[in-house]
């Protein structure tokens, strides 16, 4: 692959036309304003992000967590950049520069296709099709419509919510630039070529757009199957994935930090693991240099240092293999391919978040209440778009919005705008909604 076709600011839906411009900003830049002023983007501020939305204590939503990624993704990109610029320097003065622009509006947009209540509200729109009342539409629908819907995943639905044309629209999606879209697919293949982990990247109907994207940026195409099309990651793919793992498992541990689920000896314990004794000391020492006696301000700080050390640990994991990156052989993230002592302090905190974090009674309950709510919800809608005759299905009908096409004379259609309209609400929308459609609240006038 080659860095000059790969960073494109041609942009989904106006390939042929050059929209005049009032001002001097970048193409990418656009993009992220875009993004910015989105409802969809708004929303992300009351959908969770591991712990339940904040009662007393304010911990991270999606919102706050796209923002981070979105702020790492930026040194990520910048400083990637600033190095491969010294190596290559016929770069100097193209679009590769605003790489770093790029990466920043990918970590906006890859949170965006999240349904409400986080992976189990994910797990629930998958399930009611594979082990509840969804599973007759099976023999209803086409093998790689199912492959879909059972594989139901935020990261395939993002890239819906940006390119796929709803009604309403005057166009297809954000008309987002060609890299920025790239740049946010972290599995790039279909449904049915998604192994094990069932992640997938684009659904059916919008797997025209990412070939589209892909083969004009010379994405190295892995297998061209109608079904099984497959390409190589874009780079820059990496580094939103880095900010990501990064942003997430260190921040998740602050959090507990707030909530009490870790004290401070463990949440300072893991954070300064990243570190040798001589850093340790040198972080203990400007603590006390800066007259720091809150245990919160002191964990923001090791937090700030553990962050910084692996942005820089993952930009030279991404420079030292940029050639296989480019080849299309690199694998795994770019987490794996730091240092020993890093790699074996991130195992060791993600070992803590999985024992006292994501199985702790506080997220276990959000988990089972938002999965009930997601479930009955799922039963409702998909129940009322394959039976559209009956009273109770027309009244449920009238409250999915106008943008979705509930009304297709096609059944595939109708599932999809179901999906598309439970995946868009926020946590509190989906619990008004459940409420309401089970008798428990009436709407006060």
């Amino acid at each position: 692959m080659d860095w000059k076709k790969l960073i494109s600011n041609k942009r989904l839906g106006q390939e042929d036309r050059h929209p005049e411009r009032h001002d001097d900003r970048s193409e990418f830049k656009r993009d992220s304003d875009r993004l910015v002023y989105s409802a969809p983007f708004r929303r992300l501020q009351n959908k969770t992000q591991v712990f339940p939305l904040p009662g007393s204590v304010f911990v991270h939503n999606r919102l706050t967590h796209s923002l981070e990624v979105s702020s790492l993704g930026k040194s990520l990109g910048d400083d990637v950049a600033r190095l491969l610029m010294k190596r290559h320097p016929e770069l100097r003065g193209t679009l590769f520069e605003e790489i770093g622009t790029i990466v920043q509006t990918a970590g906006l947009a890859h949170d965006m296709g999240n349904p409400p209540f986080g992976h189990s509200g994910e797990k629930a729109m998958q399930a009611f099709f594979l082990e509840g009342d969804g599973q007759p539409l099976e023999e209803m629908v086409s093998p790689r419509f199912w492959a879909d819907i059972t594989h139901f995943e935020g990261n395939a639905n993002a890239f819906r919510l940006l390119t796929h044309r709803f009604k309403g629209r005057r166009r297809g999606g954000f008309v987002m630039t060609y890299s920025t879209l790239a740049a946010m697919v972290k599995y790039p293949f279909t449904s049915m070529a998604a192994g094990e982990h069932g992640k997938f990247g684009f659904f059916r109907e919008e797997q025209d757009d990412y070939r589209r994207i892909a083969d004009d940026l010379g994405i190295l195409c892995l297998d061209g199957g109608e079904d099984t099309l497959r390409y190589a990651r874009h780079p820059l793919v990496f580094l939103t994935e880095a900010a990501d793992d990064i942003c997430y498992e260190i921040m998740d541990i602050e959090d507990a930090h707030k909530l009490k689920l870790l004290s401070f000896d463990e949440t300072a314990d893991l954070l300064l693991g990243y570190f040798d004794d001589a850093s340790r000391r040198r972080i203990f020492k400007r603590i006390e240099d800066e007259g720091v006696d809150d245990e919160n301000e002191k964990i923001v700080y090791m937090r700030a240092c553990a962050v910084g050390l692996l942005e820089n640990e993952c930009v030279h994991a991404f420079v030292d293999n940029e050639d296989a990156i480019l080849a299309g052989t690199f694998s795994g993230p770019l987490i794996t391919h730091t240092s020993e002592a890093v790699r074996h302090a991130y195992r060791r905190s993600s070992d803590v978040s999985v024992d006292k974090i994501y199985r702790s009674k506080t997220v276990t309950d959000v988990e089972l209440s938002g999965y009930k709510i997601m479930e009955t919800l799922m039963e409702a809608f998909i129940s009322a778009a394959v039976h559209p005759e009956t009273f109770h299905s027309r009244q449920l009908i009238r409250r999915v919005s106008s943008q979705y096409d509930i009304h297709s004379e096609d059944l595939e259609t109708r599932i999809m705008a179901v999906l598309d309209y439970i995946s868009g609400m926020t946590d509190v929308y989906a619990l008004d909604i459940y409420q309401k459609i089970n008798g428990i609240s009436l709407p006060i006038v």
